[in-house]
């Protein structure tokens, strides 16, 4: 029996994999070349894999045929050999050639950088959604790869994993396949896209504004929703822990409720397929009324992962975010501080008021946050006076429902209001009260 990569199961044993980072001068990556491996061996860790050998490897330039130079593979066939390895991760994109013929020259499984997040997020995909986006990023995947010997198109097990099965048909026969069921996906992932704007507009209805939380994979954000919903999100020191997106009703100091959204996590080099095919459900953090932006400030690449993080929002649409005054950015898990650090950081975050040091572990600097959530709100909301029939039952229920009511004075058959309301509630408030033409 084969296990998700196509090898061959031993007693459930886990499949022994060697991680190489090639690092090319030049390349434009951001991590040093040590921590782009140690994440990578974190991935690789994330989907249950025994990483027995890691390396960087020096690159003057990339090989067309294997990427990496044939004298270093040579030195490496029989360290592979030695170490019963089964599966090589290569942190890189590679071709559909280039990891074909490394294949044939090392004689083992070989996957590069994308293939390896899109198995972890198909292992992460709880909900309907979730898989279906995973699918629809697989397929894309794949039909980039699609080459003459091509053998890992049909796969032998259920879900979004994509890895491994044997099975080779013809291109033009593969891509038509591979077309119609992301036509397919499209449609369903429509459907859920037209779901979700509905729910949006319920909850500005109802409304409660959105706190979305966004930052690097691991960065604490599900332990953080934890904290401050006083809810149980699985959270672990994992990569990709939180795939799909979670959302719990929370209340302010100041009494307000607001609807805390927890997202997934972002990476350096995340494959375009996957921000494609996530838009759906990165849309939440578009919609959001304050984003608050996590950020493991004890890991030593935190600037590094921060601006990864800020490209992805750039993607999305979410220019100069830093500048809005609806940004906030938690420099989260200061237990890990020594005392020395933890006092710079908080030198740091009385300098800019944009800043909150967190723990999401031991909760402080939570209720601060909150605090800022709350004055950021509140700081959105206008203040108006308005004059309705004291008969109109209906409509002053939606007064009090959706906005804060500072003061109230009743003449003759009307009632004056003054009051505090957003912006998109006072759009609805002046068309109920606009005259019927």
């Amino acid at each position: 029996m084969k296990n998700k990569f196509g090898l061959e199961n031993q007693q459930d044993k886990q499949t022994k994999a060697a991680v190489i980072f090639p690092s090319l001068t030049n390349s434009g990556i951001r991590l040093s070349p040590e921590a782009r491996l140690k994440e990578a061996c974190g991935l690789a860790s994330a989907i249950n894999l025994d990483v027995v050998l890691s390396e960087i490897v020096k690159l003057r330039e990339i090989k067309p045929a294997t990427f990496i130079g044939h004298g270093y593979l040579d030195k490496l066939l029989p360290t592979l050999q030695s170490l019963d390895i089964e599966l090589l991760i290569i942190d890189a994109s590679l071709s559909a050639i280039q990891q074909r013929n490394l294949e044939k020259a090392l004689n083992i499984k070989v996957i590069d950088r994308t293939a390896l997040i899109l198995e972890i997020f198909g292992e992460r995909a709880n909900t309907k959604e979730g898989k279906l986006q995973v699918e629809l990023a697989h397929l894309s995947y794949q039909r980039s790869r699609l080459v003459r010997s091509w053998t890992h198109l049909e796969r032998q097990r259920g879900g979004a994993g994509f890895l491994g099965g044997p099975g080779e048909t013809q291109i033009e026969l593969d891509r038509r396949i591979i077309d119609d069921k992301i036509i397919k996906i499209e449609k369903e992932l429509s459907k859920v896209k037209q779901t979700r704007s509905l729910q949006r507009s319920a909850r500005q209805k109802v409304p409660y504004p959105v706190v979305a939380l966004v930052g690097y994979t691991n960065a604490g954000k599900s332990s953080l929703f934890n904290k401050l919903s006083k809810s149980n999100v699985f959270a672990k020191d994992l990569l990709f822990a939180t795939l799909d997106p979670t959302m719990r009703r929370i209340k302010l100091p100041s009494g307000k409720e607001v609807i805390l959204s927890d997202t997934v996590g972002f990476i350096s080099d995340l494959p375009h397929e996957l921000i494609m095919s996530f838009r759906a459900t990165l849309e939440e953090v578009l919609a959001a009324d304050v984003i608050v932006h996590v950020r493991d400030i004890s890991g030593a690449d935190n600037i590094e992962q921060k601006k990864d993080v800020l490209d992805v929002l750039h993607h999305l649409g979410l220019k100069e975010i830093e500048q809005q005054a609806n940004y906030i950015e938690v420099l989260n898990k200061i237990d890990l501080l020594t005392a020395e650090d933890k006092h710079k950081i908080e030198l740091q975050t009385q300098r800019n008021k944009t800043l909150v040091a967190a723990s999401a572990i031991t909760g402080e600097g939570t209720d601060l946050l909150l605090k800022k959530i709350d004055n950021i709100l509140s700081s959105q909301e206008k203040i108006m006076e308005i004059k309705i029939p004291a008969s109109d039952g209906k409509l002053m229920a939606w007064i009090y429902a959706n906005s804060e009511v500072l003061q109230k004075e009743t003449k003759a058959a009307n009632i004056l209001f003054k009051i505090k309301i957003n912006a998109a509630n006072q759009a609805r408030l002046q068309a109920k009260i606009a005259p019927k033409s």
